[in-house]
């Protein structure tokens, strides 16, 4: 007998249409998050297929990443004006769209071009799927339950894309990194109009505040392309130090603006609702220690074990299983102790992994060496996910429900792109002095990788403290009007009316 609430209704998630709304949402965040990694292992067969310079080939990854930073603010605000049905199937069928030009591109600036595009389609998608399960799954039990599911296919979107991109590769070729995004978008697009009601448009051109979402984009564009770019350019170089002051005084200026607009992009007020800002930093500073693992973690095994593409995939396997074990536990939790000290447990958990894995050692062993720390590291990713984007998203009123997605995501693409761009400076800093004084390749590589996961342990760490004043959440629903309820769905087409 399907379980009811205390007003005698039955439970969304419990519904049909409440269980199949929850994959199709998780989906739709698999997809975005796995596309952020996926091409990882296969940019050595790109290179050679597309004829890519060593400069130019960073961008089939920077490109999607600085896109999908960069927009989602403007995509989550856009989703809560505009309609968030229509933001997410519009979102898809770009991403569809540039997937399937990627994947057929004859060259590498087609290549890059369809990248940067598909972060754009990304960048519409997260947000709106996000504000969509928070503001339908209202009950406390549903939320946690949809949000621990949620963060859950976020921490194994991360494993499971190194994986595929391996196997992948080494199968069918380096297009179907891409290429496989078209079916899972086609049936989303087609589930979007079955399962999510249309919302209504709330956005009035003439009060758009179009100077706020130049200012916005603008900035976060530049400040990603910075970091991004910092540290094969330097540091300490002029074009580095002129973006990143540009991007702030645009950033300052976005937020002078917001403080004087009538209709503003991004009302400062969400920032009232308690713990979300310390939330939001939460993430951003966890996402920069955990991505970085990945990246570095692949270079070890691939550049120093010599692990073939789809043998450093399958070593992340085991990572999935921490995830989904730590992100269950973690959504029953909540109720019980609340996200923070979720939070904190799994921040600490995973920084203990990581600096296990900042030990390894120039001929390691997979079961001793690696294996332990990945587990340990899984178990944290799992219970911080999950907990960071319930805290996230705890007391929000249901009109900024986008709003809050967005900031969400843009903290952690900010945090992937800051951690990458610092550590990759450590580890090449000590990988040049070990050379320099007169270490092996390998051994010279190996001692950046401690470097450099070392720095990532330390974040999480931090990240630990900062949560300390995020949201003491257990799953209450969003604040102000809900959504309208949706009829169940017709069981065959002759049901329908």
């Amino acid at each position: 007998m399907p379980s009811t609430t205390a007003a005698g209704q039955e439970r969304f998630l419990r519904t049909r249409r409440g269980a199949l709304t929850l994959v199709l949402l998780c989906a739709v965040q698999f997809l975005d998050i796995l596309d952020s990694s996926i091409v990882n292992v296969a940019l050595p067969s790109i290179q050679r297929d597309l004829r890519f310079s060593q400069q130019n080939l960073q961008w089939v990854l920077s490109g999607y990443l600085l896109t999908y930073g960069g927009f989602l603010l403007l995509g989550g605000r856009l989703a809560d004006l505009l309609g968030r049905r229509r933001v997410l199937v519009a979102g898809l069928a770009l991403f569809a769209a540039c997937s399937l030009a990627g994947g057929l591109a004859a060259n590498a600036g087609m290549l890059v071009t369809a990248r940067i595009a598909q972060g754009l389609g990304a960048a519409l998608m997260a947000p709106a799927a996000l504000s969509i399960l928070t503001t339908t799954f209202r009950d406390g039990r549903d939320r946690n339950t949809a949000l621990g599911v949620w963060g859950a296919v976020s921490g194994l979107a991360a494993a499971a894309g190194v994986f595929l991109g391996g196997g992948l590769s080494a199968g069918p070729g380096w297009r179907w990194v891409l290429l496989v995004n078209l079916p899972v978008c086609l049936l989303a697009l087609a589930a979007t109009f079955r399962l999510i009601e249309g919302d209504r448009r709330t956005l009035r051109r003439a009060g758009f505040d179009a100077r706020g979402a130049v200012l916005a984009t603008a900035g976060m564009l530049l400040l990603l392309h910075a970091l991004i770019e910092a540290p094969d350019r330097g540091w300490a170089t002029a074009r580095t130090l002129g973006e990143l002051a540009t991007a702030g005084l645009l950033l300052a200026l976005f937020l002078a603006n917001e403080q004087r607009a009538r209709n503003p992009l991004a009302p400062l007020s969400i920032l009232r609702v308690r713990g979300l800002a310390a939330a939001d930093a939460t993430g951003l500073i966890a996402f920069a220690g955990f991505y970085s693992m990945f990246f570095f973690l692949t270079l070890y095994m691939q550049n120093v074990l010599h692990y073939s593409p789809v043998t450093a995939g399958s070593a992340y396997l085991p990572v999935t299983a921490g995830i989904a074990i730590a992100a269950g536990a973690s959504a029953r939790l909540f109720g019980r102790v609340g996200t923070r000290p979720v939070i904190v447990a799994g921040a600490l958990l995973a920084s203990a992994g990581i600096y296990w894995l900042s030990r390894i050692p120039l001929h390691g062993s997979y079961p001793v060496h690696l294996l332990p720390g990945l587990l340990l590291m899984s178990l944290g990713l799992g219970a911080v996910f999950v907990a960071v984007t319930t805290a996230a998203n705890a007391g929000v009123p249901t009109h900024q429900a986008g709003l809050a997605a967005g900031l969400l995501n843009t903290s952690q693409q900010l945090g992937a792109a800051l951690g990458l761009a610092i550590f990759s400076a450590l580890a090449t800093a000590q990988t040049h002095h070990l050379l320099a004084t007169g270490s092996p390749l390998p051994a010279a590589l190996t001692g950046g990788y401690h470097r450099a996961l070392l720095a990532a342990s330390l974040f999480l760490l931090a990240a630990a403290v900062i949560a300390l004043r995020a949201a003491q959440s257990r799953g209450e629903p969003h604040t102000g009007p809900g959504p309208v309820d949706q009829p169940p769905i017709p069981l065959s087409l002759g049901e329908a009316r």
